[in-house]
C-alpha cells in the first residue's frame, strides 16, 4: 500500500508542478520588464518620500531662491501646454467622427430626421458643441494625469500611488454613468416626455442636445459617488461603519438628488435614476472599508 501512495502522491505532485508551469513561464516572460520598472524612474517617483516642511518654510524658501519658484511654473507651463495640444487634437479627431457620434445620439428620438431647425446656424452650432464636447471627453483622462503627475511629487507614495489608480476608475465610473443614462434611462424618459398629454413635439436640434448632453453629465457625475467616498475615507473621516448606519438618511438625500436630476415628474424614471444610486452607494462602503485598510499601516 505504501507504493500506491507514493504513486498517487507523485501523481499529484506532477499534476501541480504541470497546472503551475504556465504561470512560471509567464513571470520568467515579464520578469525582465518588472526588473526594469523596480530600478527605473517609474518605481522611483511611485515610492518617493517628499519632503516634510512647514508651509511657512517653502513660502521663504521660494522668495530666497526665486529661480525654485520659476522652475516649478516653467513645469506647470508644460503640463499646461502638453494638455491644450492633446486637447486640440482630440477635437479635431472627433471633427471626423461627429457625424456618426450625432447619429448615434439621435437613436432615442428615431434619427436625426426627427429633428427640425429653425435657425439657418443651428444645426452648425450643433455639430461643433458636439465636436467640442466630444473631444473634451477623450482628452479628460489626459489632462486629470497631466494634472496628477503635476502634483504628484509633493504628496506620499501610498496616497500617490491610490490617485493615479483613480484616474482610470474615475472615467470608467463616468463611462459606466453615461451608459446607464443613455441606455435604460433616456429611452422611457424621452417616450414620457413627448407623448405628455397627447401633444406632438417638434424637436430641434439645439434643444434636444442641450437636454441630452446635461442628462448624460450628471447622471455620469452621478456614478462618481463611490470615488468620492473613497477620497474621502483615505483621509481617515469617514468610516465604512458610519455609512452603513446612515443608510437611511442616505436614501433620503439620493430620493433628493434623483429628483433633481431627473427630467420628467413621473416616479418611474426617478426610481430608476434612484436604483444604481442606491446601490452605488453600497458600493461606496466597499471602497471605504478598502480606502481605510489602505491608510491603517500609516496610522499611529
Amino acid at each position: 500500500m505504501k507504493w500506491i501512495n507514493a504513486i498517487f502522491q507523485f501523481i499529484g505532485r506532477a499534476s501541480l508542478w504541470l497546472l503551475r508551469s504556465p504561470f512560471r513561464f509567464l513571470g520568467w516572460l515579464i520578469s525582465p520588464v518588472t526588473n526594469w520598472i523596480k530600478k527605473g524612474a517609474i518605481y522611483r517617483f511611485l515610492n518617493e518620500v517628499p519632503e516634510d516642511r512647514p508651509v511657512s518654510e517653502s513660502i521663504a524658501t521660494a522668495f530666497e531662491a526665486p529661480t525654485l519658484f520659476l522652475n516649478e511654473l516653467e513645469a506647470a507651463r508644460k503640463h499646461l501646454l502638453r494638455s491644450v495640444l492633446f486637447l486640440v487634437a482630440s477635437i479635431l479627431v472627433s471633427l471626423t467622427f461627429t457625424q456618426q457620434i450625432i447619429a448615434f445620439l439621435a437613436q432615442p428620438i428615431g434619427g436625426v430626421q426627427n429633428l427640425q431647425a429653425i435657425e439657418v446656424t443651428e444645426s452648425i452650432g450643433v455639430f461643433m458643441k458636439v465636436a467640442l464636447l466630444a473631444g473634451i471627453s477623450i482628452a479628460t483622462p489626459y489632462i486629470t494625469f497631466e494634472i496628477w503627475f503635476f502634483f504628484a511629487p509633493g504628496i506620499m507614495p501610498r496616497a500617490r500611488k491610490l490617485s493615479l489608480l483613480s484616474i482610470p476608475l474615475a472615467f470608467l465610473f463616468f463611462l459606466a454613468g453615461i451608459g446607464f443614462a443613455y441606455f435604460v434611462f433616456l429611452p422611457g424618459a424621452l417616450q414620457y416626455l413627448l407623448d405628455f398629454m397627447g401633444v406632438s413635439t417638434k424637436l430641434r436640434p439645439q434643444s434636444y442636445f442641450d437636454f441630452l448632453t446635461s442628462v448624460l453629465f450628471w447622471i455620469g457625475i452621478s456614478f462618481e459617488f463611490p470615488l468620492i467616498i473613497f477620497g474621502i475615507s483615505t483621509t481617515g473621516i469617514l468610516k465604512p461603519g458610519m455609512l452603513f448606519n446612515y443608510w437611511r438618511f442616505a436614501v433620503v438625500i439620493i430620493a433628493i438628488l434623483a429628483a433633481m436630476v431627473t427630467p420628467t415628474i413621473d416616479p418611474v424614471n426617478m426610481g430608476l435614476v434612484m436604483a444604481p444610486l442606491i446601490v452605488l452607494y453600497f458600493v461606496s462602503i466597499l471602497f471605504s472599508w478598502v480606502a481605510n485598510l489602505a491608510i491603517r499601516p500609516t496610522q499611529p
